[in-house]
């Protein structure tokens, strides 16, 4: 089973709009609603697939109860903390005609000391034990910024392996624990070594010396370019043939699921990265906030382009290079 925590869940409200006028008033063609928050997404993914998982966060007031009505009713686990303030919404407005999203996001509710003090405990009563819980989101008010670095130590006391999925900001300090794997995006990998990853090499490196840090897997997430992922013993690029994007909402949420179900189940690192991108890849498939849907995570599966590279391999040839 994998675990999930989200700290600021949402409720995601998708708008499309044919032509979006700013200064004027427009009028929306279509409405879609889901649950949202990236460690719900991640869950919401995994139980798509077939497989175990519990949500884990916060929740409050009339959008909250909304939230969890809907994961209910989508057959996904759940074991959400109580709050007195109001769930989150987030509104993504798509404009049709030129294919722009903007996304606008609420920094989230103030959590209480007693409210956070309240969640831990409940969560470590998790029975049974994950394979792995993963940690994703923003932080809302009240919360530490160093919540992921207390997560994810707590969680290694109760033998859990962490997954974080987060800002720089909040994982620059989640990182100081070591969690088992963390999964950055170019920008946030920029961010968290402050340098700039301007080609494949610059990101492979990179990927190196956050696991150097302490990290025991890196996936640095590209967009349409697939994912670069190392370990102590592994480089491996996986690649997704070209598709026609539809939404990237939940992708990169789709592809942490993708992980974390090959890894927890003890398949290689190229297997886990092969199915983290078919899944964030089918996620662009699907229009709003809907994610990946199964029949197009099994038809992308054999056409994610896969290259592997022993790390000490990798290193002499750089080595070479500089010869």
């Amino acid at each position: 089973m994998i675990a999930t925590v989200t700290f600021n869940p949402c409720l995601d409200k998708h708008i499309a709009v044919n032509g979006l006028k700013l200064n004027e008033t427009n009028r929306w063609t279509s409405l879609r609603q889901d649950a949202g928050g990236k460690g719900i997404d991640v869950s919401r993914a995994i139980h798509i697939m077939g497989s175990e998982t519990m949500a884990y966060g916060f929740i409050g007031g009339h959008e909250g109860r909304t939230l969890e009505i809907m994961l209910a009713e989508n057959g996904v686990p759940f074991s959400l903390t109580p709050i007195r303030a109001e769930t989150r919404t987030c509104f993504i407005i798509a404009d049709t005609r030129t294919h722009q999203q903007t996304r606008i996001n609420a920094p989230g509710p103030h959590i209480t000391r007693k409210e956070l003090d309240i969640f831990f405990r409940h969560l470590w009563q998790i029975s049974p034990k994950p394979q792995l819980l993963v940690a994703a989101g923003s932080i809302p008010p009240g919360c530490p910024d160093d919540i992921y670095y207390r997560l994810t130590l707590e969680a290694k006391s109760f033998g859990i392996r962490t997954v974080l999925d987060s800002a720089s900001r909040w994982m620059k300090k989640g990182i100081k624990a070591k969690p088992y794997l963390i999964k950055p995006n170019v920008q946030e990998a920029e961010e968290l070594l402050d340098t700039s990853l301007a080609d494949e090499e610059a990101i492979i490196k990179a990927a190196l010396s956050l696991v150097e840090m302490g990290v025991d897997i890196v996936a640095i997430s590209r967009g349409q370019d697939g994912i670069i992922a190392a370990n102590s013993e592994t480089i491996v690029k996986a690649v997704p043939p070209p598709v026609r994007v539809k939404s990237t909402v939940g992708a990169g949420d789709s592809a942490v699921a993708g992980l974390s179900l090959k890894l927890a189940a003890g398949e290689p690192l190229s297997r886990a990265c092969q199915l983290a991108v078919a899944m964030g890849t089918a996620a662009v498939l699907t229009p709003g906030t809907e994610l990946c849907r199964l029949a197009d995570v099994e038809k992308l599966l054999p056409l994610i382009r896969i290259e592997e590279m022993p790390v000490g391999q990798r290193l002499r040839a750089s080595h070479s290079a500089r010869s």
